[in-house]
């Protein structure tokens, strides 16, 4: 088969990627395709995903770039690997010049030495399991699981009873970036090592962490984002790969060291010290949004159910039924900020919220549902001592700019795979919210 195929406007491409070490196909990395154009921006045509063998099928309609430029004719293509958000290929510098049916095979070699992702899947269940607490009780059952028997518990309150786990090697976040409009729907993996299922041998829930993300504002700088557990109660099967728990979380952004060399955000914490106001500099001091059931509005405890989300369509750069062992879902209703009980930090707050919302395509937009699908990786057995260090780490924070804490997770994209772009107008307005904040109070 060539490389790529072409029928009327549709081009076609058809390649593998395999691992230097034994030269085997590698399933589950991402695989993008761009147009150079010297001209203008390169345009991003398209995106698939390898199977098990490691080949990859990408197609994009021709008229993507042949209005781009009068000189374009045919696409000249290079090609980016990733594994999550860890880059593991980029042929820029080794441009297709006038791609067509003649260009040579697309079989890329990769190193997956330095591929953090791939270290945290673990293939196998460890030994040691023996369940028994979702049977204990008849309306813990499928396909209605009931809850409600257990307490909520803090979710760093019981560690010392932690025996398995599952990590979630691939936490993959969706919302609508215009609400009300399901084409606006954007798709992002958070950071792949920190999100974990904690419980008991038998099966019983006592802990769940969380991911953190971070997003960038041309005047604000990055600023992190976190969706922090704060009650728990629930269960795991291994024998069936099911599982069952409600949650209530809160969500949390605060602003990362690069911020503090903004101009304006350094004007402004400077005037909070001088009232003695907490400014959002850390985890500690972070602005918190509340979030509800999307199905039960008044309730804060939301579920964590087997499967996939089945609200909209998944792309199959969010799947990972080749690589995961096991997979489940929840979804949160976003509410309003936290008050302070101080209406100038309330203002500013919402203010940080709103620019946040513009960088970010209303990931946390009021009335929103955030929804995401975390793909296990096989359990294994729990250290307490590093379980406890692990969510420490997370619980005080690590600051980062514009990334992931351990590894990048992805960007944020459409359905098919075109990057998500805040609009201009909406990031012109920035600044000038920003200077009637600081003319109004300071």
């Amino acid at each position: 088969m060539n490389a790529i195929s072409i029928s009327g406007t549709i081009y076609t491409i058809v390649g593998t990627v395999k691992n230097v070490a034994d030269n085997k196909g590698i399933a589950d990395v991402i695989v993008s395709v761009y147009d150079e154009d010297l001209l203008a921006k390169d345009e991003f045509l398209g995106i698939g995903v390898t199977d098990v063998e490691g080949t990859f099928r990408i197609s994009f309609d021709a008229r993507k770039f042949r209005f781009l430029s009068v000189f374009d004719r045919k696409p000249d293509l290079y090609f980016m690997v990733v594994d999550g958000g860890f880059e593991l290929l980029n042929t820029k510098n080794e441009v297709i010049k006038n791609a067509d049916e003649f260009s040579p095979p697309l079989n890329f070699v990769v190193d997956l030495s330095n591929d953090k992702l791939r270290k945290l899947i673990n293939p196998t269940p460890v030994d040691g399991w023996i369940g028994g607490f979702m049977e204990s009780n008849p309306d813990f059952a499928y396909p209605t699981p009931n809850l409600s028997s257990l307490p909520v518990l803090k979710n760093m309150d019981n560690i010392p009873k932690l025996q398995r786990q599952q990590k979630v090697v691939w936490p993959e976040f969706s919302w609508e970036s215009e609400p009300g409009n399901p084409k606006s729907r954007c798709y992002q993996m958070f950071a792949p090592d920190i999100s974990r299922l904690g419980y008991t041998n038998d099966g019983r829930v006592y802990s769940i962490i969380c991911p953190q993300q971070g997003a960038s504002s041309p005047l604000f700088g990055s600023m992190n984002v976190e969706v922090t557990v704060t009650g728990n109660r629930g269960w795991a099967d291994e024998s069936s790969k099911e599982l069952a728990a409600d949650m209530s979380v809160e969500g949390t952004i605060w602003f990362s060291p690069a911020a503090r060399e903004k101009e304006h955000i350094n004007l402004i914490a400077k005037y909070f010290a001088s009232k003695g106001w907490a400014f959002p500099f850390s985890k500690a001091t972070a602005i918190k949004i509340n979030t509800y059931n999307p199905k039960k509005p008044t309730e804060a405890l939301f579920p964590l159910t087997k499967g996939p989300s089945t609200d909209f369509p998944i792309p199959d750069f969010a799947k990972h039924d080749t690589t995961a062992w096991s997979l489940g879902h929840l979804g949160v209703l976003i509410g309003g900020i936290q008050s302070k009980n101080n209406e100038i930090v309330d203002e500013f707050n919402q203010l940080v919220l709103d620019i946040f919302n513009i960088a970010s395509g209303n990931m946390l937009k009021q009335g929103n549902t955030l929804t995401w699908n975390v793909w296990f990786t096989a359990p294994e057995l729990v250290n307490q001592q590093e379980w406890q260090d692990h969510a420490v780490k997370w619980r005080d924070s690590i600051d980062i700019d514009n990334c992931s804490p351990e590894g990048p997770g992805t960007i944020a994209r459409h359905f098919d795979g075109s990057p998500f772009k805040p609009l201009k107008e909406l990031l012109d307005d920035e600044l000038p919210r920003i200077v009637r904040f600081i003319k109004k109070h300071l």
